[in-house]
């Protein structure tokens, strides 16, 4: 598997061809597919990072798909659909499935995921396409999925299908099909949808009719597909916020830049106080999507058992964040955000294709509604005080390796809560210890909050019929707690064990940690916006040096 900095270098090269901002533009107006882009990733082997093995890094997975998300969203979101497709085999298919589309997939073959239907979105336990068992073994597919991407172009698709006509939480199983071996009116591909972002995506959908595939084509055992869907949104979630780092990246460089150059009152517009604090607040809100997604990622190897809760808040609190801060970053830029060409140019792409970042894998409403159905317990642990010591540490520890993938430790509901928050009163107390003074009463002042919303989590019993709007405010609530312990905790570990910064040296946590608690007029905004300004790395990131 390439790494991102090769690949980044290899992007790079491409910057006058196929990757050429002025030719994704093109395609995106006429709304045709990058093939060309896909291809190079393709030759770079990108795929190969979508097998996941033992021995795969999902960090550095997200990092790949960062790298090319923060040169083009739709490029990103066409290509990585392989990896959203193959997931249900990773987790739960037999040696042989495994074995077999880890090699398609590694030979560049697109697989799409056919999970939602016209009629239903994500109620998947409504879904009518159905498979049934014929008496050979063989199974019969029958019905339509619509709104999948890589529908016309996928090769292999995982599809969801309702095997009890009763339905039911074990009605349903996942069926790995091929095309290739399917006479072509078993899979009718249906007319492209027009989108409003990431307009050259092959979104559409399939028929299928009478479609037999063999028994083997039947991922885990009947009626487990719901189960089995679940656990690998808990992954491809989590490799969402890729996607959403991705377009931060391009989204502050194009503010730096217009800042830098554009002239105001006989000023550069970066050195005016106001730009300088609403440049400093986006960059803090980026840094805590980032120490989400670090601790996320991390926890895919190290609190597998917790990924149920952890993916919940990543899926949420990432693409919300980042969503604003382009909000934010249009008012920097004004009417230059609309233009199509420099200054400010491609910026009005950006933000309308990363829309949809919130919404596929699961919009925030049904992540924050997954996270409430898991609040009681959370509650009770957070009030409690224990936590999962050495999966913390391994998350946190950004010096230690990867443990072993394993997707048998993944669970449909986490039963040691969310280790990350339960662990903030520690946290806090290394920062304490580490004697950065106005960095612990910021830190502090997190905790204050946390036991307040312990105490409000108290209050709380999920109720059918449909949850009020302030049970959803809990639920972004402990998002802004977990991003805040995800900050304090990475900290210390910026550098590697043992890692210590002088207090003039902390502002990019400061602000992080004003930003979370809404202080608005935090001077260390302003600090991060110089930070900003001078930034010439590829990825604005809490990992540049010191915090």
């Amino acid at each position: 598997m390439t790494g991102a900095a090769a690949l980044e270098q290899i992007l790079a090269g491409h910057a006058s061809g196929a990757w050429a901002v002025e030719t994704l533009e093109a395609l995106d107006a006429r709304e045709e597919f990058p093939a060309d882009a896909v291809a190079v990733l393709d030759a770079a082997g990108l795929a190969a990072g979508y097998v996941l093995t033992p021995d795969s890094d999902f960090p550095a997975l997200v990092g790949l798909i960062r790298t090319v998300a923060r040169r083009d969203l739709t490029v990103a979101i066409a290509h990585g659909k392989t990896f959203l497709g193959s997931v249900p085999v990773w987790i739960a298919g037999s040696p042989g499935q495994t074995r077999r589309l880890a090699e398609r997939v590694r030979a560049g073959d697109p697989v799409c995921w056919g999970l939602t239907e016209r009629d239903h979105g994500s109620d998947l336990l409504a879904g009518e396409l159905a498979a049934t068992e014929e008496a050979n073994g063989d199974w019969r597919l029958d019905g339509e999925k619509w709104l999948i991407n890589n529908a016309g172009r996928a090769r292999l698709g995982c599809v969801l299908a309702r095997t009890d006509p009763a339905g039911g939480s074990r009605g349903f199983s996942l069926f790995l099909v091929d095309r290739e071996h399917l006479p072509p009116d078993a899979w009718q591909v249906l007319p492209k949808v027009r989108t409003h972002g990431i307009r050259g995506a092959d979104i559409s959908g399939f028929v299928l009719r009478g479609a037999r595939v063999p028994a083997d084509a039947l991922i885990g055992r009947p009626g487990d597909g719901i189960a089995i869907v679940l656990k690998s949104l808990q992954l491809t979630r989590t490799a969402c916020v890729g996607l959403s780092l991705g377009t931060a990246d391009h989204a502050l460089r194009i503010a730096r830049d217009f800042t830098a150059r554009r002239a105001l009152y006989g000023r550069r517009l970066g050195s005016l106080p106001h730009v300088r604090r609403t440049l400093g607040r986006a960059a803090a809100a980026v840094l805590t999507a980032e120490a989400v997604s670090i601790l996320a990622t991390r926890s895919v190897h190290a609190l597998p058992g917790e990924l149920s809760v952890t993916s919940a808040i990543a899926k949420a609190y990432v693409p919300t964040t980042v969503q604003g801060t382009l909000g934010r970053l249009a008012e920097v830029l004004g009417v230059r955000g609309f233009l199509t060409s420099p200054p400010g140019g491609g910026f009005a792409k950006l933000e309308r294709d990363h829309r949809i970042c919130a919404i596929f894998d699961g919009s925030t409403v049904v992540n924050r509604t997954a996270l409430l159905t898991q609040i009681p317990r959370l509650g009770r642990l957070l009030r409690r005080g224990t936590w999962d010591t050495g999966g913390v540490r391994a998350a946190a520890g950004l010096a230690v390796p990867p443990a072993p993938f394993d997707p048998a430790r993944l669970t449909l509901v986490s039963a040691t809560g969310c280790s990350v928050v339960q662990s903030l009163p520690a946290a806090v107390e290394e920062i304490r210890a580490q004697g950065h003074p106005r960095l612990t009463a910021l830190a502090e002042a997190v905790l204050e909050r946390a036991r307040e919303l312990a105490a409000d989590l108290a209050d709380f019993v999920p109720v059918g019929g449909g949850l009020p709007s302030t049970a959803f405010t809990l639920a972004e609530r402990y998002e802004r707690l977990y991003a805040a312990s995800a900050c304090l905790h990475l900290f210390p570990h910026r550098s590697g064990p043992g890692a210590g910064a002088p207090d003039q040296d902390t502002h990019r946590l400061r602000a992080c940690l004003a930003h979370l608690l809404d202080l608005p007029d935090d001077p260390a905004y302003d600090e991060l916006a110089q930070t900003l300004l001078d930034w010439t790395g590829p990825g604005f990131s809490l990992l540049d040096g010191a915090l």
